[in-house]
């Protein structure tokens, strides 16, 4: 008797995880949110295909997504999943960047809500073989702050300089130990930022290339200094600048 109440109490417990654990999938699932829906040729094939777009929040109230992706149901009765990074308002566009016809996938994904860094990636599904294309490299440059209250950056590429006069924060600057009547206390860098924006441009001949923009910031990330954009083409394989170009953050 004790012997068969004990094989019973086992199979209720077998019996309750199995029900725990089915509810538990089914809320997993429930946290899966569908960020934009698409239908349109990806693959070369003529036929629509559907791209979503999904995330999973930490939390109902968070913005923030832990795991984002791409989701493809393409004219083959395949599903292709595609991973992005975390963070924030994703998105992703359909347009043809390495220009062979077939529109790419070209997602980006906001590392911090205020002033983050942008998590660019480029898919290609053409001819159903997925296909992770390369992004632009942020562009290299040196940058210092100078006596008198001025700044200067110059870019690798072009070796460009430009001088930014920066009186109008000689009180700020002087306040948090950086100047001293006008001198410099000691050699000081400018900090250099990644990508805060990298999106589509339609290029002359109606090429699709890239725009970037990157922060160039003093001795605090609000304390931005100049905006450096460069524009990029896809060419034989790898992006190629086209152009470069430093401006005084208007802002200030």
């Amino acid at each position: 008797m004790k012997k068969e109440m004990l094989l019973a109490m086992v199979a209720c417990f077998f019996i309750s995880l199995t029900a725990i654990t089915g509810v538990y999938a089914i809320e997993k699932s429930k946290e899966t949110v569908t960020l934009s829906k698409q239908e349109m040729d990806i693959t070369g094939d003529g036929k629509d295909d559907v791209i979503l777009l999904k995330g999973v929040p930490y939390d109902e109230e968070d913005s923030f997504l832990k795991r984002i992706y791409l989701e493809v149901a393409a004219s083959n009765e395949k599903t292709y999943t595609l991973s992005l990074e975390s963070g924030s308002k994703a998105s992703v566009q359909l347009i043809d960047l390495n220009n062979d016809g077939v529109k790419d996938l070209f997602t980006s994904v906001l590392s911090e809500e205020n002033e983050g860094t942008v998590f660019n990636l480029i898919y290609s599904l053409k001819d159903f073989v997925v296909t992770k294309l390369a992004v632009p490299e942020p562009i290299e440059m040196e940058s210092h702050f100078l006596n008198n209250f001025k700044a200067e950056i110059r870019l690798a590429q072009s070796g460009k300089s430009y001088i930014f006069n920066l009186k109008d924060r000689k009180n700020y600057y002087s306040k948090m130990g950086v100047y001293y009547k006008g001198k410099l206390n000691e050699p000081t860098e400018l900090t250099v930022n990644t990508f805060n924006s990298l999106n589509p441009v339609t290029l002359e001949g109606e090429i699709k290339g890239l725009k970037g923009i990157q922060r160039v910031t003093g001795i605090a990330n609000g304390d931005t200094i100049a905006l450096v954009e460069s524009t990029w083409i896809f060419d034989n394989g790898h992006w190629r600048l086209l152009y470069s170009d430093v401006k005084k953050d208007q802002q200030k």
